[in-house]
């Protein structure tokens, strides 16, 4: 699928998740970083991308991506993911 549509957000945040759950972080994170480039407003993205750097102890680079996804929220108006992000970034940074 991902051969005819190179650049489908859904195909690469579902193709991650499932590296997630195989313990496969790395090619998770590339799947999750691949979207970042072909939809920065993919906001499913900046959640799970932040609590993988998370568990990777990448703590300001989890924050940061937090940030990031709370502008794009706020940007096209969804309250819900901006209070997801808003949370995962309060329980890291405090």
């Amino acid at each position: 699928m991902l051969q005819q549509s190179p650049s489908d957000c859904f195909l690469h945040h579902a193709l991650a998740l499932e590296y997630v759950k195989l313990g496969n972080d790395q090619n998770a994170r590339q799947h999750f970083e691949s979207n970042l480039k072909n939809d920065s407003d993919y906001l499913a993205t900046y959640y799970h991308l932040g609590k993988l750097l998370e568990r990777e102890g990448e703590t300001e680079q989890a924050l940061a991506m937090y940030e990031r996804g709370m502008q794009v929220a706020q940007k096209v108006k969804d309250n819900h993911t901006y209070n997801e992000l808003q949370a995962a970034y309060d329980d890291l940074a405090y």
